[in-house]
């Protein structure tokens, strides 16, 4: 089973750079999106249908903004569509579809980097997500949560850790609430199950040549339920071609979709 998750930042851009052609080539079993910054109805051309794959959206309310998509070969059984938390909900944040005794998520954190405000607002969603996580723990499932995080975990993962301890997205709040996610709540980083190397980054700024000289950070996951840490095949990060500012995560598993 081959999953990718990619932040597009805007899915219509990420098309005319071929991302398309690509995710075609790629023959994944499904594929989850984050940033579409689109709606549904501006999507009717048939590039953003492939032949094959089942397609679903979440679109935030505010236009050109946010934003999730999952395509499938698979036709799932159940599509759950938002958390059941308005706030976030208007924001297109979360989208899962359900294959057998498998959940696969696309899901998108707020960011905190705009604004003090939005800071707090993404701490809200982290202390508020963390029972659903629980709650998911508890379910007779294996999850694949795969998204935009907007967190680096450790030092390993973004290039120019230390300037970057009191930016969003590295503060020492969120590191812990991915320590908790990892320990104690035992949910598994799948990129690290078979990859430890340094420099393994999914985003980069714009600014200056950050990605001519990788200087990056890793902050699109794969969180898997421990039942799946030892199905992990595979991991890559697909860099020859450039579609977004963020590259797509590739992740293989030793798992069959009932």
């Amino acid at each position: 089973m081959k999953i990718i998750t990619a932040n597009l930042n805007g899915i219509r851009s990420a098309a005319k750079k071929g991302f398309f052609d690509w995710m075609k080539r790629q023959k994944a079993d499904v594929i989850c999106i984050q940033e579409t910054k689109a709606q549904e109805w501006q999507l009717s051309d048939p590039v953003f249908h492939p032949r094959g794959y089942h397609a679903f959206f979440h679109d935030a309310e505010k236009k050109g903004y946010s934003g999730v998509a999952i395509y499938s070969l698979h036709e799932p059984d159940k599509v759950i569509i938002g958390m059941d938390w308005p706030e976030f909900d208007r924001e297109g944040r979360y989208l899962q579809i359900d294959l057998g005794k498998l959940s696969v998520v696309s899901l998108y954190l707020p960011s905190g980097s705009s604004s003090e405000e939005r800071q707090q607002r993404k701490f809200a969603f982290l202390e508020g997500f963390s029972p659903m996580l629980q709650a998911m723990r508890r379910k007779r499932r294996e999850f694949i949560l795969c998204g935009d995080w907007n967190i680096a975990h450790k030092q390993i993962d973004l290039k120019n850790w230390r300037p970057n301890q009191k930016n969003s997205g590295f503060l020492p709040e969120e590191r812990a609430w991915m320590d908790e996610l990892l320990g104690p709540m035992r949910f598994v980083d799948a990129f690290r199950q078979v990859n430890q190397e340094p420099e393994q980054y999914t985003w980069w700024s714009n600014r200056g040549r950050s990605w001519d000289n990788n200087v990056g950070w890793r902050i699109d996951y794969q969180i898997i339920t421990p039942g799946l840490g030892d199905k992990v095949i595979d991991a890559s990060i697909y860099r020859n071609e450039r579609f977004s500012d963020h590259s797509p995560l590739i992740i293989d598993y030793d798992y069959i979709i009932d």
